[in-house]
């Protein structure tokens, strides 16, 4: 496992979620962002040590070589429910957009109910408090 959104597949390689981003944990121009060790964790803990089942999209690699794809542990599709527990957001990155919709709705859901990231004891979204329109 190498952050909230990238993991290592035992003969597969270096596999990146499509379709959601988590705050940066190992970027070598960044700092390490709020929240970036809590996603870690919540993602290791779905997947370390279990069978994965990977599905891609459009495309199979990204510009750097990782596998995309949606990644399931059992039914649950550990993308989703990532940002079901605001430990991720949508990230849609064309043509791979097969889920953006569900994504985009599990992100709202998130936020209003004030869940992971988006929670008053982590601060709140990166640029302010969340509307009540959300």
């Amino acid at each position: 496992m190498l952050d909230g959104d990238t993991i290592v597949v035992a003969g597969v390689g270096t596999v990146r979620y499509i379709g959601i981003d988590t705050p940066e944990l190992h970027h070598p121009r960044k700092p390490v962002e709020r929240f970036a060790a809590r996603a870690a964790d919540m993602n290791r803990r779905m997947v370390q040590g279990r069978v994965v089942r990977l599905v891609s999209d459009v495309e199979e690699r990204d510009a750097h070589g990782r596998l995309l794809a949606y990644v399931y542990v059992g039914d649950v599709m550990v993308n989703a429910r990532l940002v079901q527990l605001g430990a991720a957001e949508q990230f849609p990155f064309p043509p791979n957009t097969l889920h953006k919709a569900l994504f985009a709705r599990l992100e709202r859901e998130a936020m209003q109910a004030g869940r992971g990231q988006w929670g008053r004891a982590e601060g709140g979204p990166p640029w302010g408090p969340v509307s009540p329109a959300g």
